[in-house]
């Protein structure tokens, strides 16, 4: 499935990176796992894992978030408020599988290092409610799912192709303003550095949809089936090599809000934009203390540009690369990638 550049949408004025993706910054990897499954209960759901630094336990990341909405969880948040650190992966699953996911990332950093062992590891697992499409009631993911997802975020460092998008991971069940959402990224280039933001859609409604300015959701006739509820939320990340400590991570992710808005979200009472922000440019030590000089002020106004645009695109892209999904009770999420919304953009 095409995203959305190959159809036409330019988001911005900004360069992207050279696969417009998390991947664009040098360490970070992405990989899922997708648990499908039509018998003896539906199935649509699934585990992202994405990698920011092999060794952020030992040297741990700048870390901060801003929630827009708060209907939702992602655990670590409150650490890396306090902190301004994170020290693990971050995780993306369906609602009622975050716990399984979690007690399955902490067996990974156990595994992975040694010294958890001595001390504690809080994961960073966020979630969006994927209920429409998927039993969401039976745990269908597993530990194994989790650390499938991890290996493939590790293998995919340094790809020079973008990675999987839409109903992949944990974005398999995921609907988006009234269309099939999920897993989308993209990056922007600003100067000598790269920002990049993931996204994991699930919000708003048909009518609110716009595509590069163009109010789609307005111009199409109404859905030929009965929508998603507008609730389910939006787990946003942006990682960025430029030299940013937690105060000013917490600042990146709060721009994504403005990118999602753009794209028509309003926020609604039950949905969870909550929305985390990382720096490599800079490390710190396990008692967090920074090995570099900050950006902070006006230095900082690119990188803001950057996450609106980045996240406006994320969500597009997890839009158009998203085929048809069928999923419980016959409930369907058609794609955004039509011959009636392609009509309408050109």
């Amino acid at each position: 499935m095409p995203r959305a550049r190959e159809v036409g949408v330019r988001i911005g004025v900004l360069p992207t990176g050279p696969t417009n993706s998390v991947l664009d910054v040098a360490g970070v990897g992405l990989g899922h796992a997708t648990v499908w499954r039509d018998d003896p209960v539906i199935a649509r759901t699934g585990v992202t894992c994405l990698v920011l630094a092999e060794d952020a336990y030992r040297r741990p990341v700048p870390a901060g978030g801003a929630v827009l909405n708060g209907a939702g969880e992602c655990t670590g948040f409150i650490t890396a408020a306090e902190w301004g650190a994170a020290e693990t992966p971050v995780h993306l699953t369906s609602t009622m599988q975050l716990g399984r996911v979690y007690d399955a990332a902490c067996g990974i950093e156990l595994d992975r290092d040694g010294g958890v062992a001595e001390d504690v590891v809080i994961p960073v697992v966020g979630e969006c409610d994927d209920s429409f499409l998927n039993d969401c009631r039976r745990m269908h993911v597993t530990a194994d799912d989790v650390v499938a997802a991890h290996a493939a975020a590790l293998a995919s460092r340094g790809s020079s192709d973008p990675p999987g998008e839409g109903a992949v991971g944990a974005g398999t069940g995921m609907s988006c303003l009234g269309f099939k959402g999920g897993i989308g990224t993209a990056s922007r280039v600003v100067g000598d550095h790269t920002v990049a933001v993931l996204l994991l859609t699930n919000f708003g409604t048909r009518e609110e949809l716009v595509v590069g300015g163009v109010p789609v959701g307005r111009l199409l006739p109404p859905a030929p089936s009965a929508p998603p509820k507008p609730a389910g939320s939006c787990i946003g990340i942006v990682v960025t090599d430029a030299p940013v400590d937690g105060a000013a991570c917490a600042r990146l992710a709060r721009r994504i809000g403005l990118g999602l808005g753009r794209a028509g979200s309003v926020a609604h009472h039950g949905s969870g934009e909550i929305f985390l922000g990382f720096g490599l440019g800079l490390r710190l030590d396990r008692d967090q203390q920074l090995d570099g000089t900050p950006l902070g002020g006006r230095a900082l106004d690119p990188l803001f540009t950057a996450v609106a645009e980045a996240a406006e695109e994320a969500v597009l892209n997890s839009m158009f690369t998203a085929p048809v999904v069928v999923g419980r009770d016959g409930h369907t999420s058609e794609s955004l990638h039509s011959p009636e919304v392609l009509a309408l953009l050109s």
